[in-house]
């Protein structure tokens, strides 16, 4: 039954490629009312984003206006009482890297005594791993509630080497030995995971104490900052786009918490991932993955809670232009492998009778509308709508509506290059425009604006295809499965980029 349920994605996708395809040589009247059609509601539905994406990116600039320590002080909130354990996981990471994001935890606008700070390493990280952990926990221990190092053992049977068994060991092992048998409430610890790059920004965990203390059920809900990428402006175009493509995505779900999931760097309540067991050690995806574990644990009575605050981490990079595209497409696969979730989701969801009906309908909804939109989009909206005139046949391109059909889809595009210029402007002023500004020539604002005309490229060489190709991995099963693969991260120079 698994394995029938997780050909399902590529089946659907793979099935709507080809049969539009198919239908593009047989009925192309057919085909090419739906693809005006299909133009008009990504027209609709990316205005109806671009909403979303405003009053996020207000909220945000809001919120870092705010003294969020000052606000916990003067409210009537026990926000004392709240601990966090913060978790970077590390293997084979460059020194720089790792004390960079430890010195920006520590210089965090909130009491770093609440914090027990942890370095998640892997045993085949070796001794250069553990001795990294150890010179940075030497320089940083005294400003913590605690620095902890664990050290997940390799070969364990039906694990997978990566974030999601490391996490759950690491996690597990401070719980058992610094949590448990204290007089610490397990209710009033909040566990965040990030990357060995990530850099808490200075009012984060003040705006993410004050967004648990305020959230009704709040132990039924995992926490969701903006993720920016503080390197957009260094890396080649394609890399550049998008990171500023996630970020935008990611302000987009703040604004809509119904469909918002766990991604990346997020934080959860100690008491669920117990109730859950922690992560599951044998899957890729362990973001996505623990929120389907939570929503099928509490029956459907799970969400992730936006915080509107950002996180800091590097966009994909490489040695060269050529490493960086490859980079950037494995990173987006693996992202894309969040589709091996669907088994569990839909067996967990049947299996649980509490589980309300409407809310297991409106999950998988979700799931299958984000990964088949994934795939298929970009790929309809910017290649099929040629089809029909190419493979039509001689009737179909004498007639009105294949004359009419490259006029109409242009038109459309054309209106949507206003979301395009939209997003140009607000990816400067995302980083502020002083990074686009300062020691570049003149017209660097320029190119940063006239850089987006390549969206449609990117969208579709660097989303639609590592998408359908994890959809197919998975459709396949086997040796096609992906395994787990770390993001190389770097800065490259202005002429590489």
């Amino acid at each position: 039954m698994n394995r029938a349920i997780e050909t399902l994605p590529g089946i659907l996708s793979w099935g709507t490629l080809l049969g539009l395809l198919f239908l593009s040589w047989r009925e192309p009247f057919a085909v090419a009312i739906f693809i005006v059609l299909y133009d008009l509601f990504w027209l609709l539905k990316t205005t109806y984003f671009f909403v979303h994406l405003h009053f996020s990116f207000r909220k945000m600039n809001e919120n870092l206006k705010i003294d969020w320590l000052e606000r916990l002080k003067a409210s009537q909130m026990s926000w004392e009482r709240v601990h966090h354990i913060a978790v970077f996981t590390i293997y084979k990471e460059p020194y720089d890297v790792v004390r960079a994001s430890v010195r920006s935890l520590a210089e965090t606008n909130y009491p770093l005594k609440q914090i027990i700070l942890v370095f998640a390493l892997e045993e085949r990280g070796g001794e250069e791993d553990k001795a990294i952990a150890m010179k940075i926990k030497r320089e940083f221990n005294t400003m913590f509630g605690k620095v902890i190092i664990t050290v997940h053992p390799g070969g364990i049977p039906g694990e997978i080497p990566g974030k999601a068994s490391n996490e759950a060991w690491s996690v597990r092992e401070v719980y058992e030995k610094e949590i448990k048998n204290t007089t610490i409430s397990v209710a009033d610890v909040l566990v965040t995971v990030f990357d060995a790059d990530t850099h808490p920004t200075n009012g984060y965990f003040g705006a993410l104490t004050s967004t648990f203390l305020s959230t009704p059920n709040a132990l039924h809900s995992g926490y969701q900052p903006v993720i920016i990428f503080s390197n957009a402006y260094e890396v080649p175009i394609f890399a550049r786009l998008s990171s500023f493509s996630c970020t935008f995505w990611g302000l987009i779900q703040q604004n809509r918490p119904h469909r918002l999931t766990t991604f990346s760097c997020y934080s959860l309540p100690l008491q669920a991932l117990i109730d859950v067991g922690f992560w599951h050690p044998y899957v890729i995806a362990e973001d996505a993955r623990i929120f389907y574990q939570c929503l099928a644990h509490y029956s459907g009575d799970w969400r992730t809670t936006p915080v509107y605050y950002p996180v800091m981490t590097d966009a994909v990079s490489g040695h060269s232009f050529i490493s960086a595209a490859r980079n950037l497409y494995k990173q987006q696969r693996r992202w894309a492998w969040g589709v091996e979730n669907v088994s569990f989701l839909v067996t967990s969801s049947f299996k649980n009778k509490a589980f309300p009906w409407r809310k297991k309908i409106k999950w998988m909804f979700n799931f299958f509308d984000t990964f088949h939109s994934w795939a298929v989009s970009a790929l309809v909206i910017f290649f099929f709508g040629f089809l029909p005139n190419v493979i039509g046949g001689a009737e179909f391109r004498s007639s009105i509506v294949s004359y009419n059909l490259p006029k109409i889809t242009s038109l459309i595009m054309n209106i949507s290059l206003l979301g395009i210029v939209i997003s140009a402007f607000l990816s400067i002023r995302l980083l502020s425009p002083k990074r686009v500004l300062t020691g570049t020539r003149w017209y660097s604002p320029l190119w940063y604006i006239a850089q987006w005309v390549f969206m449609p490229l990117v969208l579709i060489m660097f989303s639609a295809i590592p998408a359908l190709e994890s959809q197919t991995r998975l459709m396949l099963g086997g040796k096609y499965r992906l395994s787990y693969w770390v993001t190389p991260k770097g800065v490259l120079t202005k002429e590489n980029s």
